[in-house]
């Protein structure tokens, strides 16, 4: 927050697979609101990426926003993603985010992947840096499975086979 400067932020979730962080960071970052004078405001928005088939990335990145991106003219927002792999994605987003010239913008991200393929990108933000292994659960899923656990872990070959598409 303190890195946010206290003022209004607007938390824009990557959905599929980031809902489950965000509304959870977002119950951590309001916490102290709850017990104090002092407020910070926030208002959310949501995007929606479509990259990976089967655990493969598609090669192809397609956004899909609920709102007109105009709408972030001259705000500070806090883009909550659910991992940084390839850093295509993020790159890509943030490149589409800044078109519309917002105030300020940071990345949080739960997870931060060790990868040959990552062009160097690193969250203003990170939760935890992983292997480069697909993981479910906590809403990341396998061709729509899994998102309902309530952990992160590696998904094995059996199921792999078993679920894919």
């Amino acid at each position: 927050m303190k890195e946010m400067g206290g003022h209004h932020i607007t938390g824009l979730c990557v959905l599929k697979w980031g809902y489950k962080f965000f509304a959870d960071l977002l119950d951590y970052i309001k916490a102290p609101n709850r017990n104090s004078d002092r407020s910070i405001p926030m208002t959310v928005d949501f995007i929606r990426l479509k990259i990976y088939c089967n655990k493969q990335s598609t090669g192809d990145i397609k956004v899909i926003v609920g709102d007109s991106l105009s709408t972030l003219t001259g705000k500070n927002f806090l883009i909550v993603e659910d991992t940084i792999d390839t850093d295509k994605t993020m790159q890509t987003l943030l490149s589409l985010v800044k078109q519309h010239n917002p105030k300020m913008v940071k990345v949080a991200s739960l997870l931060v992947k060790r990868t040959p393929r990552s062009i160097g990108y690193r969250p203003d933000f990170a939760g935890f840096e992983i292997p480069d292994k697909f993981v479910i659960g906590y809403a990341f899923d396998y061709n729509e499975y899994f998102r309902d656990l309530n952990h992160v872990c590696v998904i094995s070959k059996t199921r792999k086979a078993k679920y894919k598409a």
